[in-house]
């Protein structure tokens, strides 16, 4: 097991580089033990609880890593895969912040008139991410439509020339050739330059602003490889949409604004220095994800919602505020550029990438008689979904064991380029489902075997990009498609879309899954019309809205965020009940079956991700049973070489340091001082603070919070540090720069409780002490991950390099 982590993590390389720039190493499983001694009870002595200056090999968090030596083994042709696997390669972020005298002296220097200018920064870092996402958003709509909008056309006149004179296979030839070139360029990218850029990006965010450091996840590499991605998924005719990433993108942006400098470039623009802490990153990271939800769908309060509902483990009022004004000046952004770039500046037309475009209540109104009508489709929503996460399931698992190298991921993502222009030729030449152009809104009419005057119907749903297939299954008028035509678009799509989720390239699952449920609502309507004789209220239009919700509901399991989402995008809040019923009933029958496409892909990385509450027949756990032990501890005033060797020991993992007051010479230990991580050691090292044994009173270097932000968030890794034989024998004091208030808990404390407190506050690390305030353990993230709630109970997954 311990050999899967390379191929299988999000940012798979053939050898992983952490935020430090240093080499992974293969992390030995709990307390060195192999993969089935994770399940088991863990003995524990007094004596083993505490190390002073000794070092253990239990994960107490984030990566080590080892420079390797050994010669590199062959790639295996299977990698072997186990889901109930958590991974030991994923570092935890310090969302609660170190009180230490440093930071305390800096606090209490910032009067009113400071606090009132970070204030307003911070309102200026969340219009900056407005503005850049929507301007991002931008880039890829204009793209898109002009790449797209080429192709689209050289491949109908194309098809219009070889369907007088035969020869129809040419143009075969030269669609399912365009599709594969463009998508292998996009695929290529992402495979080898920025593995972590493909797909959505959303499962990442979640794991981010859950407390989860996933490599590479908010680089300015990855933005661009992002969006071209993206442009080049769409543009290669997948069954993608470009909405979804939009999210990782506002991310990215908001990432790096907020830190006023670009690691990647090397540009440190100094300022916005006060906010190079993982807290504050954090909250701003959960405004670029709702500035991308708005830019993509034109709806800032549904962004809002996306974020609380989908993102964030920390939130308050004034969070919520700037976060609606990050959305709203995204949306507004958006707006304006496409405005005018579509002629009309003063219009304002377009407020998000899509737009579902307004339906008239009048015409389109529901009575009471047609909620259950609507349960019905959330249902079948429900139904859907399940079974498309199930194969997706199965399909990445086949992935991960197989399709581990690059070059395969490669090929495999042009087969599937290939296929879909294959399949949606097929399926408009077998097609006999002609309709009259005249006041058709379809923008590239393919006449094929009709007659003069009328157009393919089934090529408007192929030969389109999926976003406005979704507009003229909403808006069409009745009759505008064959219930054939809707059937077998269905049943072909949404195996297509599910095989293109979770390809190496950057696209999302929105508008594919809008699309599938718009097709097969629509012809839920037409069928209802046909039952009822041609009813008024069994508008096709109004049904492929509600499939669409019920379809996205049944993949993604959003519920509050997505209802508000697509009323805010059909800009009709009239419909915002039985969306909500639809959405809420297709979620419930989901979860029956199976978790969330989101939930699923996280857990298939073996990310250590806490969800809202503990599992809930685990009341049975006490702290004592959960916690990592034993624990590496440091005394307040410690060897510089002992700090060295502890740092630079590949046995251990630890990052966080419990302090105790103890005398040097002796082995007695006292209570806990405080809590140090080693991060802060690093730095503390890096500048040489210490003094020699002789003279404990000399004045060390003071120095200041602005030394740890200018070596956020890539600390040098210890190798790189180099401290000499006398420097060895000098001590360092902590007493200024360790935590001096650490969160404890008493080792009776049940698991929910400990649950309760580490992910409400956002911790990495939890100290567990006896009733005489001595460290016994420490609890960690993969403490807490490793329990969850099966279908047979309560079980417990096995920790390894994943």
């Amino acid at each position: 097991m311990a050999n899967v982590a390379k191929k299988v993590s999000w940012s798979g390389r053939d050898r992983d580089d952490d935020e430090d720039g240093r080499v992974g190493e293969t992390t030995p499983l709990l307390n060195g033990t192999g993969p089935g001694a994770a399940g088991s009870a863990r003995q524990l002595t007094p004596s083993s609880f505490l190390r002073i200056g000794q070092l253990s090999n239990v994960d107490l968090n984030e990566d080590i890593h080892e420079l390797e030596t050994e010669i590199p083994r062959q790639r295996p042709n299977e990698i072997p895969h186990n889901e109930k696997l958590l991974s030991l390669k994923y570092e935890s972020l310090d969302y609660d912040n170190s009180e230490n005298q440093l930071f305390l002296e800096e606090e209490r220097r910032i009067n009113h008139a400071a606090f009132r200018t970070v204030e307003i920064k911070r309102w200026v870092i969340c219009a900056m991410i407005g503005i850049l996402t929507g301007l991002v958003a931008c880039f890829i709509d204009i793209v898109v439509e002009n790449l797209a909008g080429l192709k689209y056309r050289v491949v109908k006149d194309n098809i219009d020339k070889f369907t007088a004179k035969g020869g129809l296979s040419f143009s075969l030839l030269l669609w399912a050739t365009l599709n594969a070139s463009v998508v292998m360029v996009g695929s290529v990218i992402v495979a080898f330059i920025e593995p972590v850029a493909a797909g959505s990006g959303i499962p990442q965010i979640k794991c981010y602003l859950n407390g989860v450091k996933i490599p590479h996840v908010v680089r300015l590499k990855t933005l661009v490889i992002k969006v071209c991605g993206v442009i080049l998924s769409v543009v290669g005719g997948l069954a993608v949409g470009k909405e979804g990433p939009m999210i990782h993108s506002g991310s990215v942006i908001a990432a790096g604004i907020s830190q006023g400098r670009s690691t990647s470039l090397k540009r440190d623009f100094k300022i916005f220095e006060y906010f190079r802490r993982d807290t504050e990153k954090r909250d701003f990271v959960s405004a670029g994800a709702a500035a991308g939800v708005s830019a993509a769908f034109g709806a800032p309060v549904g962004g809002v919602l996306f974020s609380l509902e989908e993102g964030a483990s920390f939130w308050n009022q004034f969070l919520t505020w700037r976060i609606f004004f990050a959305s709203m000046i995204s949306t507004f952004t958006l707006n304006s550029v496409l405005s005018v770039y579509h002629g009309n500046a003063w219009d304002l037309s377009s407020p998000g990438l899509i737009n579902f475009g307004r339906f008239d209540s009048e015409k389109m109104g529901y009575t009471i008689q047609e909620i259950p009508i609507f349960i019905f489709m959330g249902v079948v929503g429900g139904i859907l979904g399940a079974l498309f996460n199930a194969l997706n399931y199965w399909l990445t698992m086949f992935r991960i064991r197989y399709i581990h190298r690059p070059c395969l991921q490669v090929v495999e993502a042009m087969l599937v380029a290939a296929v879909t222009a294959t399949v949606g030729f097929v399926m408009i030449y077998c097609s006999r489902d002609c309709q009259p152009i005249q006041g058709s809104s379809v923008a590239y009419p393919l006449q094929l075997f009709c007659a003069d005057g009328e157009y393919n119907s089934m090529a408007t749903a192929f030969f389109n990009t999926p976003e406005k297939s979704v507009v003229n299954l909403f808006h069409d008028p009745p009759g505008s498609y064959n219930p054939m035509t809707l059937g077998m678009f269905t049943l072909m799509y949404f195996f297509l879309a599910c095989w293109t989720y979770g390809l190496t390239v950057s696209a999302g699952v929105f508008i594919p899954s809008l699309l599938i449920g718009a097709a097969w609502g629509r012809l839920f309507g037409i069928s209802l019309s046909y039952l009822t004789k041609g009813s008024i209220w069994a508008d096709p239009g109004k049904y492929a809205l509600m499939g669409a919700a019920a379809q996205l509901g049944g993949i993604v399991r959003m519920t509050l965020s997505l209802t508000v989402i697509m009323m805010e995008a059909t800009g009709n809040v009239t419909y915002g009940f039985p969306i909500m019923l639809v959405l809420m009933t297709a979620k419930i029958v989901g979860d029956y079956f199976v978790e969330g496409l989101y939930d699923m892909h996280i857990q298939l990385q073996s990310v250590p991700f806490l969800h809202w509450e503990a599992p809930v027949t685990s009341h049975s756990l006490t702290a004592r049973e959960v916690m990592s032990t034993p624990v590496t501890c440091l005394r307040r005033i410690e060897r510089v070489g002992t700090v060295v060797d502890i740092l630079s020991d590949t046995s251990s993992n630890h990052n966080g340091f419990p302090v105790v007051e103890s005398n040097p010479d002796t082995t007695q230990v006292a209570g806990l001082r405080g809590l140090i991580l080693r991060s802060q050691l690093i730095v503390l090292l890096k500048h040489k603070v210490f003094v020699e044994r002789a003279n404990l009173n000399l004045v060390q270097r003071r120095l200041k919070l602005k030394d740890f932000r200018d070596a956020y968030p890539r600390f040098p890794p210890i190798q790189s540090i180099h401290v000499s034989q006398d420097e060895r024998d000098c001590m360092i004091d902590l007493s200024e720069f360790m935590n001096p208030s650490p969160y404890t808990v008493p080792q009776e404390a049940s698991l929910p409780r400990v649950f309760k407190l580490f992910r409400a506050l956002g911790l990495r690390h939890l100290v567990v002490v006896d009733n005489r305030n001595e460290v016994v353990g420490m609890v960690t993230r993969k403490d807490l991950a490793r329990y969850r709630l099966g279908k047979e109970g309560l079980e417990e997954l096995s920790l390894a390099q994943t």
